[in-house]
């Protein structure tokens, strides 16, 4: 409830890691795209772009290998093996809804996490930047 009531964010946006070797690798990957800004503006622009998710995962201090990593969007393709991957037109509207899941693929364990947030907006910043606490 807390998510999807994020002041002012109109997208729920989980994120999904698997293939993780450890689980703290895992939640590392989560915590980083889940609290990256750039993820959640481009989620809010409804913008494909995989390289913000991929610096994510680069910056998360986690064990990854970028040749090995698939990333989708509610099931479709963004990235497959390190690479971009999809049809950006398919993904745009994908990235129109309300919910969103972003699940990355490690392929280097079984271990996963999973994490909830939302998108960030001007009234988000709108709320946030009005009040003193």
């Amino acid at each position: 409830m807390i998510a999807i009531d994020g002041e002012g964010a109109p997208k729920l946006i989980e994120v999904l890691v698997k293939g993780a070797r450890t689980e703290v690798d895992a939640e590392k990957v989560c915590r980083a795209i889940a609290n990256s800004l750039l993820v959640k503006t481009a989620v809010y622009g409804e913008d494909p772009n995989w390289g913000r998710i991929m610096a994510a995962i680069g910056y998360s201090g986690a064990d990854v290998q970028e040749e090995k990593i698939s990333i989708s969007l509610n099931g479709l393709k963004l990235v497959s093996r390190g690479k971009g991957a999809g049809s950006e037109a398919s993904l745009r509207k994908t990235l129109s809804k309300k919910e969103l899941i972003i699940t990355v693929d490690l392929s280097l364990g079984k271990k996963e996490a999973r994490v909830l947030t939302c998108d960030l907006t001007e009234g988000y910043i709108k709320i946030n930047a009005s009040y003193t606490t």
